[in-house]
Parts: structure tokens; C-alpha cells; sequence
């Protein structure tokens, strides 16, 4: 499955953006689908994912309430609604697929197959 990533841009902070994470190739359907960020100098850290069942939703801590992971099935994209953006929230956003992950593994990079390339996401204070 191929993966493009689209939405990033520069938002002052308290601003919103939402990102597309448009799959080719194969449906999304059985995948988990998620979504990773990365700033300079730090890891790669989760944001937040779809379960391989397709049903549930998980979100890392500094997102919650924030940030909302949506998906069209029809358009075989997922989305991410980010809200009351951060300058901490500057970073290049990834979408990731994988139709093997195991729910523990979900919000570990490494165990993802499927890499988009990035989206910059640049907030400002």
C-alpha cells in the first residue's frame, strides 16, 4: 500500500489543520492506520491510530482532546483534525499502515510497515 500525506502548513498557535492520509494500492480496510510525528532533534512519537479492526481509535496524551483521527472509506483516506494547535506541535507529520500490527505495538514506530512521506506542521506562538 502506498501512502501520501498531504495538509501541513504554518498556523499560529490556537489555529487548526487538518491532514489527508490518502492510501493507493490496496483498501485500508484490515489496516491500522496511523499517525506519527517528528520534531528536530527528537524520536519519532505516536499521535494517534486506528486499530486493525477499523473501530477503535487511540491517541498519545499530549493529543487527546485535541486531535481527532477520522477515516472515509470510500476515498480510502484517513484524516487527522488537529485543534487548539501548539507551538509544541511543530513537527513533520507520517502516516503509517500496517495489516499485521498487534495493539500493543500500535504507538512504537519500528513496528510499522507502511511509510508516507512527511507533512510539516509549523506552529507558531
Amino acid at each position: 500500500v502506498q501512502l501520501q500525506a498531504s495538509g501541513g502548513g504554518l498556523v499560529q498557535a490556537g489555529g487548526c489543520l487538518r491532514l489527508s492520509c490518502a492510501a493507493s494500492g490496496r483498501t485500508l480496510r484490515g489496516y491500522a492506520v496511523g499517525w506519527f510525528r517528528q520534531a528536530p532533534g527528537k524520536e519519532r512519537e505516536f499521535v494517534a491510530a486506528y486499530g486493525r479492526n477499523g473501530g477503535y481509535t487511540y491517541y498519545a496524551d499530549s493529543v487527546k482532546g485535541r486531535f481527532t483521527i477520522s477515516r472515509d472509506n470510500a476515498k480510502n483516506t484517513v484524516y487527522l483534525q488537529m485543534n487548539s494547535l501548539k507551538p509544541e506541535d511543530t513537527a513533520v507529520y507520517y502516516c503509517a499502515a500496517d495489516n499485521s500490527i498487534i495493539l500493543s505495538s500500535l504507538r512504537n514506530y519500528v513496528h510499522w510497515d507502511y511509510w508516507g512521506h512527511g507533512t510539516l506542521v509549523t506552529v507558531s506562538s
